[in-house]
């Protein structure tokens, strides 16, 4: 039996709340919720994200060897279904994203073979867009 999965709420640094919304808006196509002259609620794939202004915030990236890629260890993402993943993908491309880690798949024939991308919002915080062919290898090891 599988438990009901619960959104998430996350909130993170911006430096600019109008770049800030066209990136996840219009970018990324996630709909605005609430929103003050200080903060954004983004609906990101059925999670609450909400973009808080602090520029001050917005610097340092460490990274983390993963499958040989430099992975930005600060990180948050969402996990789609493999068809929404690619069309994500191409829709990003041909609106020329600049990818840290361009749309691939990662541990091919592994467990826990996924597809990936990472590329950055524009105050600097770093996005992963999985996908699975099999829903089951999200939690394999």
């Amino acid at each position: 039996m599988t438990a009901a999965l619960h959104p998430f709420h996350l909130a993170f640094p911006v430096r600019d709340l109008e770049e800030t919304r066209t990136f996840y808006g219009t970018i990324l196509g996630c709909s605005e919720g609430r929103s003050s002259p200080e903060w954004i609620d983004f609906n990101f794939y059925g999670h609450q994200i909400v973009a808080h202004l602090a520029p001050e915030e917005c610097a340092s990236r460490s990274t983390s060897e993963v499958d040989g890629h430099q992975v930005p260890v600060r990180h948050f993402g969402a996990v789609l279904p493999m068809q929404e993943w690619e069309a994500l993908a191409e829709r990003l491309r041909s609106l020329g994203m600049h990818f840290i880690i361009e749309p691939q798949v990662r541990f091919k024939g592994k467990v826990g073979e996924q597809a990936t991308m990472f590329f950055l919002d524009p105050s600097g915080n770093a996005i992963e867009i999985k996908a699975f062919e099999d829903p089951a290898q999200l939690f394999a090891k």
